[in-house]
């Protein structure tokens, strides 16, 4: 059984949000070994310059490297500049990990300044949701979700539509 970790900065402050959550979390449990780990967000001030930004994502990165190492894990990264996938051709991307080997799959969901150039250097892959923007705390329903839909895809259940 395939180990999903998604790693997000920040925790939810919306009750809806964190039911939403924790209803895929329970979905997924049948399918993987779902863990959701949240790191803390750098505080920065309500008008950060781009050093101050750059040195938040650069500290928020060094927590994340003691979960993305190993060799049998696979790193997605999600950020806008990444790849853009239909919900089958992400179904096939964790089909194709698991069928490798890879006994980890890890997704990482930055803060809302992004992620560190260092995580996204060493990630396997980098995804964006949509050119589409979206509140950045419905982010990590939106994984959840697509993970849910890609297991049920690959096990030929009747969710995806």
């Amino acid at each position: 059984m395939l180990n999903v970790n998604l790693i997000t900065v920040g925790k939810l402050k919306e009750s809806y949000l964190r039911e939403a959550c924790a209803e895929y979390k329970k979905r997924l449990q049948g399918f993987c070994k779902i863990n959701i780990i949240e790191l803390n967000e750098s505080r920065l001030p309500d008008n950060p310059s781009e050093k101050e930004i750059k040195a938040a994502l650069s500290a928020e990165g060094k927590a994340m490297l003691d979960i993305l190492g190993g060799n049998n894990c696979y790193n997605i990264t999600m950020c806008i500049e990444g790849k853009q996938l239909s919900s089958v051709k992400f179904a096939e991307k964790i089909e194709k990990i698991s069928v490798e080997g890879k006994s980890t799959l890890n997704i990482v969901i930055g803060s809302s300044f992004g992620i560190a150039d260092e995580i996204k250097a060493m990630s396997d892959m980098r995804l964006s949701m949509s050119e589409m923007t979206f509140p950045h705390q419905l982010a990590r329903v939106m994984v959840l979700e697509q993970l849910y839909r890609a297991f049920q895809i690959n096990g030929g259940g009747k969710y995806h539509k």
